[in-house]
């Protein structure tokens, strides 16, 4: 029998949908969020390697800053194109196209010896996780929809965030103490992508595949009349943690090196985990808030953690760095959590996915738009004066969000609540039947 003719069997074998599944679903469900983790693991794992890239290259901050918004970039264009697909083809073989992406982008980071191939990895990278982060919240939901919806959203909303934090300090721990530095991350995240692959692949198919896959491929990014009041009013803290995640993604690695006066990669891996464990932990604990609630404490703290940032920046102190870290990555998994619970909670349903959509535009252009004008900056001021504007203007912003959010007088009514829990619980109507726009992207407003 020939290669080719294998492979159709192999294809034929996973793809078969009347197979009975080889794991059952509360295993496939874990094995799910562990792939959700790791794509999140691998989105961080450059952060405390950029400053030994910019060493051996010998390029800029702003080619740095550059080089971190490509994988923006990409990731948008894959949520806005794709967010919907798996809706059609079913979530096995979008998943499954995502991990082969990935695979490729970590296969260009391993054989990076240029600047251009380490971009094009990023973009890469940023297109397969976009594609991946859609289906695979949607998949941890349907797979636990028999036993604990509820379960599924919490997933959903913390494995990012922690995988984040993982891939920061272990991507830190591994390029200072083990071998191969600019390549032993990126191998073993590769074997846990091969693992994850299996289990998606041998897992049950959680969707039956319906007609307009091309059609959902056009984006959809439009803010309703119902819903423009309150998305003004999440603009300006939506702009603080965004801008605060890519500056902690992509500069402050290198800036508590510089504080601390070390070269050791975990000073820059620890501020990482600081700000990503404790947003993760901050979905965790605050699930259950009112959307207006989580608004105003998140904003709250996120000018509060800024602010000893600021402070940190001014006295040298590393720990008081790493404890602004901590206080503002809670602000911001409260506050984008209400954020996201407060805008859909007020769109009628068959808006909720073109609401959504424009809502991950502002944040992914915030993410990186921010943070090559920092990059730009850097050419003529130096990198401690850019990190304190940096954080004043984020501080300021945060202080907006804060009085946007003690004026807004109307909270979210118990009926706009119930919807917004909606948006966490997998849907139950036939899509078949179903005239009704698909949310998208699925599950998103339940993770950062």
């Amino acid at each position: 029998m020939g290669i080719t003719q294998r492979m159709k069997m192999m294809v034929s074998v996973l793809g078969s949908r009347r197979r009975r599944p080889l794991l059952a679903d509360s295993v496939a469900f874990w094995g799910v969020g562990a792939v959700l983790a790791t794509f999140m693991f691998a989105a961080s794992a450059p952060a405390p390697l950029y400053k030994v890239y910019a060493a051996r290259w010998s390029f800029s901050a702003l080619t740095l800053t550059t080089v971190f918004a490509l994988y923006a970039l990409g990731l948008l264009v894959a949520l806005l194109v794709t967010g919907r697909l798996s809706d059609h083809l079913g979530r096995r073989p979008v998943i499954l196209a995502a991990i082969v992406l990935e695979i490729a982008a970590m296969a260009c980071f391993i054989g990076a010896n240029s600047t251009a191939v380490l971009g094009l990895a990023r973009v890469v990278q940023g297109l397969a996780t976009g594609c991946a982060l859609g289906p695979l919240s949607a998949a941890l939901a349907e797979l636990s929809a028999d036993r604990s919806p509820f379960l599924g959203s919490v997933v959903a909303s913390a494995a990012p965030p922690f995988g984040l934090a993982a891939g920061g300090l272990g991507a830190a721990v591994l390029v200072q103490y083990g071998p191969a530095p600019l390549r032993l991350v990126y191998w073993l995240i590769i074997a846990a992508l091969v693992a994850g692959a299996f289990v998606v692949a041998t897992a049950r198919e959680v969707v039956e595949r319906r007609p307009g896959a091309l059609a959902s491929l056009k984006p959809v990014a439009r803010v309703s009349a119902e819903a423009r009041p309150t998305f003004v009013t999440v603009l300006p803290s939506l702009a603080a943690l965004w801008a605060l995640s890519g500056f902690y993604l992509s500069l402050a690695p290198g800036l508590v090196g510089a504080i601390e006066g070390s070269s050791n990669l975990l000073w820059g891996g620890g501020a990482v985990f600081c700000m990503s464990f404790s947003g993760g932990l901050a979905i965790v604990v605050g699930r259950n808030a009112q959307a207006h609630t989580a608004m105003l404490i998140g904003c709250i703290a996120l000018f509060t953690g800024v602010g000893l940032t600021f402070l940190a920046i001014v006295a040298g102190s590393v720990v008081l760095f790493l404890a602004g870290s901590a206080i503002a990555g809670s602000g911001f998994g409260l506050a984008f959590l209400g954020n996201v619970r407060a805008v859909v909670s007020v769109a009628a349903p068959a808006q909720r996915g073109g609401v959504l959509a424009a809502l991950y535009v502002v944040s992914y252009l915030m993410f990186s738009i921010p943070i090559v004008l920092a990059g730009l900056a850097e050419v003529r001021f130096s990198a401690h004066d850019v990190a304190l504007v940096f954080s004043g203007a984020v501080t300021v912003l945060a202080a907006t969000g804060v009085v946007a959010h003690l004026r807004d007088r109307h909270p979210t009514s118990p009926d706009h609540a119930l919807a917004g829990q909606r948006l966490c619980e997998p849907a139950r109507e036939s899509h078949g039947n179903s005239r009704e726009e698909p949310t998208w992207p699925p599950q998103t407003g339940c993770r950062t």
